[in-house]
C-alpha cells in the first residue's frame, strides 16, 4: 500500500515466541496524548509489511475521525485454528506487557476475536483489552464497568453490541453510498467477501435496511442468489470461524468457488476477510460500481489505481470500517454509553456525512476517495497538533 501520509513508524518491534517459534510483531505508527490504538489479528503468513501498513492506517482512522489516539496494530504469523494459538496469543501479550500496560489499547482483529483476546488480558490480571486507556481514568473500576455495560449491550439478532459495531458502520458506509448517489436501497445490490465479525455485522444491518445481499463468500466459497440472499438464517449456519454450513444451505442458493464473489455484477463490492483482496493479478475481475473496504488494506495500491482509472472508487478501510475504532473510544470517552440506539446514531451520522463529502469529491474531479480521506486526516492532525498545548493531557472520565 502507499505509504502517504506515513511518516516512519515510531516503532516496529519483533517477537519469536520462544516455545514455538511462531513469529509476532507490533508497530505503533504514532502516538497522540502517550497513547496508540489498533488491534491484534492472527493468520498463517502475517508478516511486518503487513501489520505496518495495518497501523499506518490505524493512524489515518483515528485521525481521520478526530480520536485523540495514534494508531498501532499488532499480529501473529499463525493459523487460529491451531491449537497452541490461544497459549501463543497469552505469550504474545505477556511480552508485550510493557506497551500494553502504558501506550497500547488493542482489541479483536481477524483471527482474534474480542472475548478472546479479553481472556488472556484478564490472565494476565490486565481485566480488559482496553486497559492501557482504562488505567488512565481517574476511576477505572467505573470506566471498566462502562466499557463492558457497552460491549456487552444486547442488540436485535440475538448479538451483543461490540460484536457488531464495526460492521453496523461498514454498512452505513455503504448506505452513504447509495444516498450520495441517489440509488434506492431496495434496488442496491451488495457483495460481501466474508462472513465473520465484520462481514457478517454489515450484511445483516445491509439486509435490515432493505439492500439485497446477492452473494457471500466464506473459506468454503461463494453462495449466491441474484433475488437477495436470506442473510439471517446464513449467519444462523456459521461456526465459530465465520464459515457457513453447506449441508443447511438452501437449495436455490448457487455454490460458487470462494473468488468468484469478485466477478458478482453487484453495485457495491465489499471486501470484508483478508487484506489484499484486490491485486493486479485479480482486479480485471471486479464488476461492481464501487469498492467499500470492511477489510483493512484490502485494496493493492496497484489495485486501487486501476478501479480509478475504469471509474470505480474505493471508500477506504480507514474511513468504511472505522466504526469499531471510533466507537470504542466514544465509548471509554464517556461520550455514548449502553443503549445501542444511541451509539448507532452517532455512528450512522459520522460514517455518511464523511462518505458523501469523499463523494462528492470523486463526483467533481475524479479525486479517489482515499486523497480526499487523507486530506481531511491531515487537516484533523494539523488541528490538533495546533491545539494540543492548550488542553490538559488526555483524561478518560
Amino acid at each position: 500500500m502507499s505509504t502517504q501520509n506515513g511518516t516512519e513508524p515510531l516503532l516496529r518491534l519483533t517477537w519469536t515466541d520462544p516455545v514455538t517459534g511462531t513469529r509476532g510483531f507490533l508497530v505503533v505508527h504514532t502516538l497522540v496524548s502517550g497513547l496508540a490504538t489498533g488491534g491484534t489479528r492472527m493468520r498463517a503468513g502475517c508478516t511486518m509489511r503487513e501489520v505496518e501498513d495495518l497501523a499506518r492506517g490505524m493512524a489515518n482512522k483515528t485521525a481521520t475521525f478526530n480520536l485523540p489516539v495514534g494508531g498501532a496494530k499488532g499480529g501473529i504469523d499463525l493459523d487460529p485454528k491451531d491449537p497452541r494459538a490461544f497459549d501463543v496469543l497469552t505469550r504474545f501479550c505477556s511480552a508485550m506487557r510493557p506497551w500494553l500496560d502504558a501506550h497500547w489499547v488493542t482489541a479483536e482483529d481477524l483471527g482474534v476475536p474480542q472475548h478472546l483476546i479479553d481472556e488472556v488480558f484478564a490472565g494476565l490480571g490486565l481485566e480488559q483489552s482496553y486497559h492501557a486507556a482504562i488505567s488512565r481514568s481517574a476511576d477505572p473500576a467505573r470506566t471498566l464497568r462502562r466499557v463492558q455495560a457497552g460491549l456487552n449491550a444486547p442488540v436485535p439478532g440475538g448479538l451483543l453490541l461490540g460484536d457488531v459495531v464495526g460492521g453496523y458502520g461498514v454498512a452505513q458506509a455503504c448506505l452513504g453510498v447509495a444516498a450520495a448517489w441517489a440509488w434506492d436501497p431496495a434496488e442496491t445490490t451488495v457483495a460481501i467477501q466474508g462472513i465473520g465479525t465484520m462481514g457478517g455485522g454489515a450484511a445483516w444491518y445491509l439486509h435490515e435496511a432493505g439492500m439485497r445481499v446477492t452473494a457471500v463468500a466464506d473459506a468454503a466459497g461463494t453462495l449466491y442468489h441474484p433475488a437477495g440472499l436470506d442473510v439471517p438464517a446464513l449467519l444462523e449456519l456459521r461456526d465459530s470461524y465465520g464459515e457457513i454450513d453447506r449441508h443447511r444451505v438452501p437449495a436455490d442458493v448457487q455454490r460458487l468457488p470462494r473468488n468468484a464473489v469478485l466477478a458478482i455484477e453487484a453495485d457495491i463490492f465489499v471486501p470484508a476477510a483478508i487484506s489484499y483482496a484486490i491485486t493486479e493479478d485479480n482486479v480485471e475481475q471486479v464488476r461492481a460500481k464501487v469498492v467499500v473496504e470492511a477489510a483493512n488494506a484490502a485494496t493493492t495500491e496497484e489495485a486501487e489505481a486501476s478501479l480509478v482509472l475504469a471509474g470505480i472508487p474505493v471508500i477506504p478501510d480507514f474511513v468504511a470500517n472505522a466504526g469499531a475504532a471510533a466507537w470504542a473510544w466514544w465509548l471509554l470517552l464517556g461520550e455514548v454509553g449502553a443503549d445501542p440506539a444511541d451509539s448507532f446514531l452517532r455512528l450512522r451520522t459520522e460514517m455518511q456525512s464523511k462518505v458523501a463529502l469523499l463523494l462528492a469529491q470523486w463526483n467533481a474531479d475524479r479525486r479517489p476517495p482515499r486523497e480526499t480521506g487523507w486530506e481531511l486526516a491531515a487537516a484533523n492532525r494539523v488541528e490538533r497538533a495546533a491545539t494540543e498545548h492548550l488542553a490538559p493531557a488526555l483524561t478518560i472520565p
